[in-house]
């Protein structure tokens, strides 16, 4: 018989454990949530689209953080929808590199994890630890999300209208 299970992304590795470990309560939501989302959507890795999703979903700071309010949110939303219906099929199988380090296949640090995503939570626990805090919360990894200008993130907020640039200047 077999498993009517989904493949989906492989549990997190130590490294992405210890960066979870090191996680507000709201933000492990937000990781626990993209992990069913990429499963849910057939994808290899929690990617950065999936960071956004989870993240706008869960957490209201993040929401309000968005300068354009309500309507610019539903737009993100309306995105990231989008991908998780079709938009995102390109995507699908590849894994997300937005540059910012070198992509090494198959790492056992960041199984289950895009390179750009493990990136974007290291740099969320920097930003954290910067301000004195233990732990990163929503704000920490939606700030480093949106400074990412390769990211897929970024490309799902360009594409509903959002300035990155601007987001991430207020967020730092």
């Amino acid at each position: 018989m077999q498993s009517r299970t989904p493949r989906g992304p492989q549990q997190p590795a130590p490294h992405c454990a210890d960066i979870e470990a090191r996680l507000t309560a709201e933000l492990a939501s937000v990781v626990a949530g993209a992990r069913r989302r990429a499963l849910r959507d057939g994808d290899r890795q929690i990617d950065t689209a999936h960071l956004l999703h989870s993240v706008i979903e869960t957490d209201p700071e993040a929401r309000a953080a968005f300068d354009g309010g309500t309507p610019q949110v539903a737009r993100v939303l309306g995105y990231l929808v989008q991908r998780s219906i079709g938009y995102g099929l390109r995507w699908q199988g590849a894994v997300e590199d937005s540059g910012a380090v070198a992509v090494v296949r198959d790492s056992p640090g960041a199984a289950g994890w895009s390179p750009a995503a493990v990136t974007a939570m290291e740099g969320a626990l920097e930003r954290a630890a910067a301000r004195g805090d233990e732990r990163a919360g929503g704000l920490d990894l939606l700030a480093l999300l949106a400074a990412d200008p390769d990211c897929r993130a970024v490309e799902v907020l360009r594409r509903a209208g959002v300035d990155t640039e601007l987001l991430a200047g207020r967020l730092h």
